[in-house]
């Protein structure tokens, strides 16, 4: 529970004792009116104290007609026909509404954080020789860090001494730990396991992984869904009409048929501004979001948005790019085809060229590398989006990548069409030959794209920097509708929008990747997804949804939590809205009495809060 709900609760209880005083005295004693007032409108003041400093905010804000707005007045109302018990009796039953509200809000965050439970407590840090415990946001730049086994990494940094296996679970799902020495970079929230190592700051703590991630989620709640925003547009619409109806009450019966009757058609027309409360509607949609983000974030996905849940329900085309997304993205050597040195030269230089990265491709390399590498002898690495990457190696500068690259350095090569990806390399301006990598497709993608094919009549779209040889294939095996391969990030983004300018305004274009080059289209696209939080920094900045444990089936598992969220959603907008009517109309002829009719409003409030919570407690 958070400090100012506990603050907020401990007042509400306070008032409550006062009204609990109140009424057993009144009851007991012949009290005078005035002492009445008196007695019922400290509980009142109390009570409400949540309520008047919710509508202060709103006003603030520029809100002036809301669900606050109409409870303050009926209220007020009923203290002004001397009805204090009464008002003070709704106020207390919406206040509680309010409070529960609040409970069940927070007990959806605390679900999320218990799921994200991995910001390390402590961190390590070394001066001059001595170590001293501080706490992770205090570290800067540069920094040198100690993580012993056990220790969670603090922030984002690069290993300077030692080497030890590092469990990336908790950000990836990967089961296999990872081994790291010093060069490489480890990131914040995983587990250090065997052996003492030394690393230095790259990332401030509010900019590491961790972090970032966990901000992701707690800002999702901010990002509304349409479902939201119309509840929204709706109060400001459905709130003055309520307003004007509840003053015909009160006016248009005294005036007319029912001569002079004010008493009756005032406190009746103040019961309709009770029952005209839109709180079950506006309290329950936003839960029901947020359980969805909550029980989303149980199965290992963050959900940015409540609006990213609704639009993945409306999804009709799907775009994955191939390699690490559909593919295991675990490649290994098939061919090795030199010119003018050996097989083994060619792989000696290109597992060098490659030792700085992580990526797969360069993994295999260094994997078919039997000899020791030394990255002493690597020196200017350079990424090239879309082409490839160039570096020194031994003093001699070195060029890896598609045959787009070497059309661009004007290298004359080869042209191989052969399954798999070709890396092509070239010495200086001199072409040093190709190496054919394979991958192999992910077992799972299989059911997942079945999945969206057959249950929700996909249109399954491949496009994929990679070549034809290798991506063709693959499409062929998942049975994607459409294949396209060569494309430059640009290439891509034109791609996407043509696919964009087919869908209607109940469609939308989800992208699925994992890389730099995947980053413009998982933000341009309706639902951007991210495959794994430790991919692209940029791709997982970019994505709308990010899958953490690099699975497909996360995907399927998404669709259908979106769908259970909408349902409720759907339910508790049809069930307030029902029930609202009917008592509306009880209430202007006098069926309702006022503390009846804020029992059926709240019990609509409770039955749509309890209702979205579930959501938190779905599975799939």
């Amino acid at each position: 529970m958070t400090k100012e709900l506990k603050i907020r609760s401990i007042i509400y209880g306070i008032g409550v004792l006062i009204y609990v005083c109140a009424v057993m005295v009144t009851r007991k004693h012949t009290v005078a009116d005035e002492v009445q007032f008196v007695w019922f409108l400290a509980a009142y003041l109390v009570i409400g104290f949540g309520a008047f400093q919710k509508l202060a905010e709103q006003i603030l804000q520029k809100k002036f007609l809301t669900e606050y707005t109409l409870m303050i007045l009926a209220t007020v109302g009923a203290f002004g026909i001397a009805r204090y018990r009464e008002g003070v009796l709704v106020m207390l039953l919406f206040e509680l509404g309010m409070i529960f509200e609040s409970f069940a809000t927070d007990s959806a965050k605390r679900s999320i954080t218990k799921m994200l439970n991995i910001r390390p407590e402590y961190a390590t840090r070394k001066v001059h020789g001595k170590e001293y415990q501080v706490a992770p946001s205090a570290l800067k730049l540069g920094n040198t860090i100690v993580i012993k086994p056990g220790e969670r990494i603090p922030v984002d940094a690069v290993v300077t001494e030692g080497t030890t296996s590092i469990d990336m679970k908790a950000l990836t799902g990967e089961s296999v730990p990872k081994s790291v020495q010093p060069g490489e970079k480890i990131y914040s929230g995983c587990i250090n396991l065997n052996a003492v190592i030394e690393a230095k700051v790259l990332a401030v703590y509010q900019d590491s992984t961790v972090s970032r991630i966990t901000e992701m989620v707690e800002r999702a709640q901010d990002e509304k869904a349409e479902s939201e925003n119309f509840i929204t547009r709706f109060s400001k619409i459905y709130t003055p009409i309520m307003l004007i109806l509840a003053l015909l009450v009160m006016i248009y019966p005294p005036l007319t048929f029912s001569y002079g009757n004010w008493d009756t058609w005032i406190y009746r027309g103040l019961i309709f501004l009770v029952v005209a409360c839109p709180s079950g509607m506006m309290i329950s949609v936003p839960i029901a979001f947020l359980g969805g983000i909550a029980s989303a974030a149980c199965h290992g996905i963050v959900v940015k948005g409540g609006n990213y849940l609704e639009d993945l329900t409306k999804a009709d085309t799907f775009i994955f790019d191939k390699t690490g997304t559909l593919t295991e993205g675990v490649f290994h050597v098939k061919e090795i085809k030199a010119v003018g040195m050996s097989n083994e030269e060619l792989l000696r230089i290109a597992a060098h060229v490659e030792s700085y990265s992580n990526h797969p491709i360069a993994q295999s390399l260094q994997d078919a590398y039997d000899g020791e590498i030394s990255q002493v002898k690597v020196g200017r690495m350079r990424e090239i989006p879309g082409y490839g990457i160039s570096a020194t190696f031994e003093g001699q500068k070195v060029y890896m990548g598609s045959k787009r690259l070497m059309e661009k350095r004007r290298i004359v090569c080869d042209t191989v069409s052969k399954p798999g990806t070709v890396v092509y390399v070239a010495l200086g301006d001199k072409y040093a030959g190709y190496i054919v990598i394979a991958d192999t497709i992910k077992e799972k993608a299989r059911t997942t794209l079945r999945y969206l094919k057959e249950k929700r009549e996909a249109v399954l779209v491949m496009m994929t920097g990679d070549t034809e040889n290798a991506s063709i294939p693959v499409a062929k095996e998942l049975k994607m509708d459409y294949a396209y391969t060569d494309l430059m990030p640009t290439d891509k983004m034109e791609q996407l929008e043509e696919f964009m300018e087919l869908q209607d305004g109940m469609e939308r274009v989800v992208c699925v990747g994992d890389g730099i080059n995947d980053a413009p289209v998982l933000a341009r696209a309706d639902v951007g997804i991210a495959m794994g939080a430790m991919g692209s920094a940029a791709a997982v900045e970019a994505a709308d949804i990010i899958l953490m444990d690099d699975e497909l089936p996360r995907i399927k598992d998404a669709i259908k939590i979106a769908k259970e969220t909408l349902r409720v959603v759907t339910q508790n907008i049809t069930f307030a809205l029902v029930i609202k009517a009917v008592i509306l109309v009880l209430a202007a002829i006098g069926y309702f009495i006022m503390w009846e009719a804020i029992i059926a409003e709240v019990g609509v409030m409770f039955a749509g809060i309890l209702n979205a919570v579930w959501v938190v407690r779905y599975r799939v």
